[in-house]
């Protein structure tokens, strides 16, 4: 068994904080420069969860370097090799599960079900992308000349850099480095400077279930040194974000000259649909999950509810009741409902919001303030909005917040024009129990997911994930379209006729 990763360091009173390394090449090591940063609990920011390397352009060269080198080897392993040694990752995370919940809590901040969650989806996405070790297919078809064979397979792209949030600190990556690991490419893993201590688990993980050194290295540190490095490194082939559209867009243009595979999921401004017969009771419980779950910190949060007028008043009323009866505080405390925000900078920006929500002449009639009684950590209020208007900015822009929005509408086609009326398209839900307009939002909502009478969380990871619009740039992730990502087409002909054919060519006369 690999050890556990963590040396004593610094103390805080008579309690030593941990230190981590980065991992290269099959070892743990600091960062060139000496340099460290800490990871805090957003529940209790004196609580000092670890101190890691806040790594450079020297340490990224140097990952790289021996990612390169350890492809020309782990690109030949055969796939269903490289999927075992997966499947053995993925029985070592459900051993360890509660463990790595308890972890994630304290230094994400989610409330520890929700942590759980975030662990079993690792485990899923880490146990399918193994089982894609012996469905890496491709095709074949007939040729169009005699005695000619055509088919297509799928080949490894090389150095694949995965750049990962903290919202999601452990499934994000495993949707990423498992089905890059799978096709026989080599990783390089930045994981957010919020998280590091998950990511370092997620790695040590990969170690024990026997993965060789130098096909995944992890180095932290800031987007500025770090992810630059990584997105100018000209041997990285391909880029794997998750993120805001803002960090989204720089890594697209950094990428741009050295004409690397992007992949980016990026935002969201989420919409839930209630119509006048929808089961209210159901659609509060949705809307208050798809809200509220994670302190509203998921790209796929229901951030706009669009309401039928004839359902609205007692809607707006039981959402009221519901979000004030939330117990917030620390995730691992009994009966916790809605833990923190990541971090001061992410409470002040919702902060900023709530202010302009009002500004522009919505109602505030639930929340909307920092939440001391809950403790010293950076926690909010669930906030509602009613009489907002769709072209509000708290209607438009993402907050990433425990925050939601309120907007009447007349019926259907005014619910899918105001759905729609945005720059993002994640995650859509509707609740209805007329088949008919279910069917036509499915048809209409231009989004990547749709929900029927269920929230706008909760994607699986057999089926694809990802958005249209500015939420990303035309690839999903999960399901079978993550290979679609991680690897290149190539198509072989094999002519045994013994002579000269043309393909196209009318034949000579």
């Amino acid at each position: 068994m690999v050890e556990t990763q963590a040396v004593v360091g610094e103390k805080t009173g008579s309690t030593a904080i941990p230190e981590f390394k980065n991992f290269i090449n099959g070892q743990w090591k600091p960062a060139k420069s000496g340099r460290t940063f800490q990871s805090i609990n957003p529940a209790n920011p004196s609580d000092i969860v670890g101190i890691f390397p806040a790594s450079d352009k020297q340490d990224v060269d140097e990952a790289v370097a021996v990612a390169k080198k350890a492809y020309e080897e782990w690109r030949l392993y055969p796939a269903p090799k490289r999927a075992e040694i997966l499947f053995r990752a993925g029985q070592i995370f459900a051993e360890r599960k509660e463990e790595l919940s308890r972890e994630l809590t304290r230094e994400m901040g989610k409330v520890l079900a929700e942590a759980r969650g975030d662990i079993q989806e690792v485990i899923d996405m880490v146990f399918y992308a193994a089982g894609e070790g012996r469905r890496m297919f491709g095709n074949t078809t007939p040729s169009e000349l005699k005695n000619k064979f055509a088919m297509s397979v799928r080949m490894p792209i090389g150095v694949i850099a995965c750049i990962t949030p903290w919202n999601f600190p452990m499934a994000i990556p495993s949707w990423k480095i498992a089905p890059a690991l799978v096709a026989g490419n080599t990783v390089i893993f930045k994981p957010a400077s919020d998280t590091p201590l998950v990511a370092t688990r997620f790695v040590e993980i990969l170690e024990e279930a026997g993965l060789p050194a130098g096909v995944l290295n992890m180095v932290t540190g800031g987007g500025g040194a770090v992810g630059d490095a990584i997105l100018e490194h000209p041997d990285v082939r391909l880029v794997s974000f998750t993120g805001s559209c803002e960090v989204g867009r720089h890594v697209n243009e950094k990428c741009a000259p050295t004409f690397k595979r992007v992949s980016l999921e990026m935002g969201g401004k989420n919409a839930t649909i209630v119509m006048d017969d929808a089961n209210l009771d159901l659609a509060v419980d949705g809307i208050i999950w798809g809200a509220f779950g994670t302190a509203g910190q998921r790209c796929t949060a229901t951030s706009r509810v669009i309401v039928q007028k004839g359902i609205y008043p007692k809607l707006r009323d039981k959402l009221v009741e519901k979000a004030k009866s939330l117990k917030l505080g620390y995730g691992l405390d009994p009966g916790v409902d809605v833990g923190p925000v990541i971090n001061e900078a992410s409470l002040k920006k919702i902060e900023k919001y709530v202010q302009i929500g009002q500004e522009d002449g919505a109602k505030l009639i639930c929340g909307g303030h920092r939440a001391t009684s809950a403790g010293s950590g950076w926690f909010f209020e669930p906030t509602i909005f009613d009489e907002v208007k769709p072209n509000m900015r708290i209607a438009q822009e993402e907050i990433f917040g425990p925050v939601t929005a309120l907007i009447p509408v007349s019926d259907l086609k005014e619910a899918l024009h105001v759905a729609n009326d945005i720059e993002f398209g994640l995650s859509t839900a509707i609740y209805t129990k007329n088949v008919n307009q279910a069917f036509e939002a499915i048809r209409d909502l231009d989004a990547g997911i749709t929900y029927v009478n269920a929230p706008t969380i909760g994607a699986e990871v057999h089926l694809p994930f990802g958005g249209t619009k500015n939420t990303g740039n035309g690839h999903r992730e999960a399901a079978e379209a993550c290979l679609d990502i991680f690897t290149e087409w190539k198509t072989v002909y094999i002519d045994y006729s013994d002579k000269l054919q043309r393909a196209q060519i009318d034949p000579a006369e």
